[in-house]
This record gives structure tokens, sequence and C-alpha cells, in this order.
């Protein structure tokens, strides 16, 4: 089965190291299967800092849940192209402060009619625009707790990590304590 949810790059290294293998890995009644583009792998190989900050992406048990995600025709991979320079137009348009890369990621998810998970704002706005289905990474964490793929404890362990790097995504405390029905770490 082919992924059904895409993970953007800021997502995938909020989450990836925490939950392995994190792609590729079919859960829920759903059977949601994870995915990433491989411009994430573009995008981390052009970039000192994220090969610093994130450098266990590099090692070959994490390179290779990356690969084959995503199968495309032909077909897919042109409106793919024409997708994106759409929603380029559109985030300038907008003002909207997007990557190449969260371009491409969209462009899947719309192409694809699948879900995107991102946490960055101009993206989630963007995605609205386009009527693509948004989780951000606290409502992933969500639906893999209530598909019994990971516990209560390791979403909280998760969490704390990214209090302890101050890395929490915008509305964190307010998503936790909604999806969670208990206090966030903090």
């Amino acid at each position: 089965m082919a992924c059904n949810i895409l993970v953007d790059s800021c997502a995938y290294f909020r989450l990836a190291h925490s939950i392995h293998p994190l792609l590729n890995v079919e859960f829920g009644e759903e059977k949601h299967k994870l995915g990433v583009i491989q411009e994430l792998q573009n995008e981390y190989d052009k970039s000192p800092t994220l090969q610093s900050k994130f450098y266990w992406v590099a090692d070959p048990e994490y390179s290779a849940n990356r690969k084959r995600c995503f199968s495309l025709t032909n077909e897919q991979k042109a409106a793919i192209h024409n997708a994106f320079y759409f929603m380029r137009d559109t985030a300038r348009e907008e003002e909207l402060g997007v990557s190449k890369v969260d371009l491409t990621a969209l462009s899947y998810a719309y192409v694809l009619g699948i879900p995107i998970v991102t946490d960055d704002s101009d993206m989630i706005t963007l995605a609205k625009e386009y009527e693509i289905v948004v989780f951000k990474s606290l409502t992933l964490l969500h639906l893999m707790y209530k598909a019994g793929h990971i516990t209560k404890r390791k979403v909280r362990e998760i969490a704390s990590y990214w209090v302890y790097l101050n890395d929490t995504p915008k509305r964190y405390k307010e998503d936790y304590e909604r999806l969670f029905n208990a206090r966030a770490p903090l």
C-alpha cells in the first residue's frame, strides 16, 4: 500500500527520532501510512544547520525508512508540477513564506488527495486555500495514540522533549490539552 499521509520536513525532524520507524508502517483501522517526499533529503543535504541539529537523519536506518514513500505515475508527476506553480503564485499573492520544498509537499498532498502533517502557519494557510487536509504534529500523535500505535507515555515523552528543545509547535499547549484531555508538559 502506498503512503496516504504526507509528513513535511519540520514534522519529520520533530518526530522521526522518537518514533522509529515513523514512515512506511501501517497503523489503525484506516491503515494509515506516513511518507515524505524525496525533496526532504535534498533540503537536508544542502543545509549544514539541519545536518548538525538532526545528525541522526543521515544514519542508514533512517535513510532506508525514507525510501519509496511515493510511487508516482507520469500523469501524477505532471499534475504535481502544475499544482506547484499555481500554489507558488497563490503564496506570492498572499505573501506567505513557504519554501520550494513546502510547495512541493503541498502539491503532492493536493494531487494525491491525502492529508499533510505540518505545524507551519503559512503552509496551513495555503493548504486551506486548496482544501488540503492538514494534521498538526500533535494531531498525528493523537491519531497514532487512538490507533494504539503509540502510548500516551510516548506522547508525553515526545512533547516533553519538544519543550526541552524549545521547539514546541504554535498553539502547543492548547492543542495538547484539547486532544489529550490532559495538562501539556511544560
